[in-house]
């Protein structure tokens, strides 16, 4: 079955930076799109990032410049990388996939406080 687990939150002060990561599991990684998500307390989940199965990656206006989404094949895993964090980017993360249904992670709390 197909399973999704993020790691890599934390605290981080305003400025830092972090790296999450998503290990995927049940299905052939390499021929699906990977999502990060996030959502903020008391606000809707947002698309933050896509990275397609050829490499193309999209990102939510609020986060360009500063969010890299990747992708290792080898290693079943999509990341990403975090710089220039900003109080606002303090949500939980997800990382999704559509393969069908909708699958996600149980996510992985990001909080950006001095």
């Amino acid at each position: 079955q197909v399973q999704l687990v993020e790691s890599g939150g934390g605290l981080v002060q305003p400025g830092g930076s972090l790296r999450l990561s998503c290990a995927a599991s049940g299905y052939i990684f390499a021929r699906y799109a990977m999502d990060w998500y996030r959502q903020a307390s008391g606000k809707r989940r947002e698309l933050v990032a896509t990275v397609l199965s050829g490499g193309s990656t999209a990102y939510v206006d609020s986060v360009k410049g500063r969010f890299t989404i990747s992708r290792d094949n080898a290693k079943n895993t999509v990341y990403l990388e975090m710089n220039s964090l900003k109080p606002e980017d303090t949500a939980l993360y997800y990382c999704h996939l559509r393969l069908g249904a909708d699958y996600w992670g149980q996510g992985t709390q990001v909080t950006v406080s001095a």
